[in-house]
C-alpha cells in the first residue's frame, strides 16, 4: 500500500506540474503519445500478434503470393493486409519491421546522444584549444551532406566485415552510421550549456576544493543540461528511423532476411507498378505515422519546456 501511494503521489504531482498541465491541455501531445505507445507495443509483441512470423520459413506459402487486403474480392483471411511475392503477411512483416526500425532508431539516438554530450561537456568544461579542436570536428561533420556521410560510414563499415557477418551485424553497422552524423547537435547544445554553468559559484566552488573535473561534469553539470538534451532527442528521433529507411531503401542498410520499414518499402517498390500496390503503401503508411507522432511530441516537449512560452 505504501509503495502504491507513493506512485500515486507521484503521478498526481506530475499531472498537476506545468508539464502535466501542457501535456493535457494539448490534444496533439497526448494523441501522438497514445499511437507511439500503440505502435512501440504491436511491435515489441509482434510475435503475438502477428499473424505469421516472416522469418519462419515453415509458415511461408507460396500459393498465398500477392493476395490483396481483406477487403478486396480476393482478399483472404486471415492476410488483413494481404500478402508479398513470397507469400509472408504484410502486415506481420510490418510489426517485424517496426520493430527493427524502432530499434535502430533509439540506439542511434541513444550513441549520438552519448557521443554528442560528452564532446559538448569536454568542450565547454576546458575551452581553448580543445574547443576549438572539437568543434572544428563537428564543423567537418556537418559540411559533408548527412545522407551521403551516412552512406560512407555504412559503406566503410560493411567493408570491413567479413561476407559472412555482413548481415548479421547490418543493424549495428546502421547505429553506429546514423549516430556519428548526427552528434553534432547534442554536443553543440551541450557546449552552450556547459559554458554558463562552469562560471557559477558551484562549480567554482567545487574546482576550489579540488573536485576531478570528471566529477564535476558528470554530477552537478550535465544534470542541468539535460532539459535541451532531452527535447533534442525527441526531434532526432524521427529523423533516425528516416535515415534508417532511407539507408534501406538504397540497399545500404537492413538485408532481406532481417527486413526493416525501409526494406519493406524498397522491396515493395518494386511490384507498385504491376497492381501490389498493397506493398509500398501500408509500410510508407507506418512510417509516416511513427514519424509524424514522434515529431509531434518533440514539438509540444520543446515548447512545454521553454519558460519563454509559458
Amino acid at each position: 500500500m505504501p509503495a502504491e501511494a507513493a506512485k500515486a503521489g507521484r503521478i498526481r504531482r506530475f499531472l498537476d506540474s506545468d508539464i502535466g498541465w501542457s501535456f493535457r491541455r494539448t490534444p496533439a501531445a497526448w494523441l501522438s503519445t497514445l499511437v507511439l505507445v500503440i505502435l512501440i507495443l504491436t511491435a515489441l509483441f509482434c510475435p503475438l500478434i502477428a499473424p505469421q512470423n516472416p522469418h519462419d520459413l515453415a509458415q511461408i506459402f507460396i500459393d498465398k503470393a500477392e493476395i490483396p487486403p481483406i477487403w478486396s474480392a480476393d482478399g483472404e483471411w486471415p492476410f488483413l493486409l494481404g500478402t508479398d511475392p513470397q507469400g509472408r503477411d504484410v502486415l506481420s512483416a510490418i510489426l517485424y519491421g517496426t520493430r527493427v526500425s524502432l530499434i535502430i532508431g533509439f540506439s542511434a539516438v541513444l550513441v549520438s546522444m552519448v557521443i554528442g554530450v560528452s564532446i559538448g561537456l569536454a568542450a565547454g568544461f576546458y575551452g581553448g584549444r580543445i574547443d576549438n579542436l572539437l568543434m572544428r570536428l563537428g564543423d567537418t561533420v556537418l559540411s559533408i551532406p548527412t545522407l551521403l556521410m551516412a552512406i560512407l560510414v555504412s559503406a566503410i563499415f560493411r567493408e570491413l566485415l567479413p561476407p559472412s557477418l555482413r548481415d548479421p551485424f547490418a543493424a549495428a553497422v546502421l547505429v553506429v552510421s546514423i549516430a556519428l552524423t548526427s552528434w553534432v547537435q547534442y554536443a553543440r547544445t551541450v557546449r552552450a550549456s556547459t559554458m554558463v554553468e562552469r562560471r557559477k559559484e558551484y562549480v567554482l566552488a567545487a574546482r576550489i576544493i579540488k573536485v576531478p573535473a570528471g566529477r564535476i561534469m558528470r554530477r552537478h553539470i550535465l544534470p542541468n543540461t539535460l532539459t535541451p538534451v532531452m527535447v533534442a532527442a525527441t526531434l532526432n528521433l524521427g529523423l533516425a528511423i528516416l535515415s534508417e529507411a532511407t539507408l534501406s531503401f538504397l540497399g545500404v542498410g537492413m538485408p532481406i532476411t532481417q527486413p526493416s520499414l525501409g526494406t519493406l518499402i524498397r522491396i515493395g517498390n518494386q511490384y507498385l507498378f504491376s497492381g501490389s500496390w498493397w506493398l509500398v503503401v501500408f509500410p510508407s503508411l507506418q512510417l509516416g505515422l511513427i514519424v509524424l507522432s514522434v515529431n509531434l511530441l518533440g514539438d509540444w516537449l520543446r515548447d512545454a519546456l521553454n519558460p519563454k512560452l509559458r
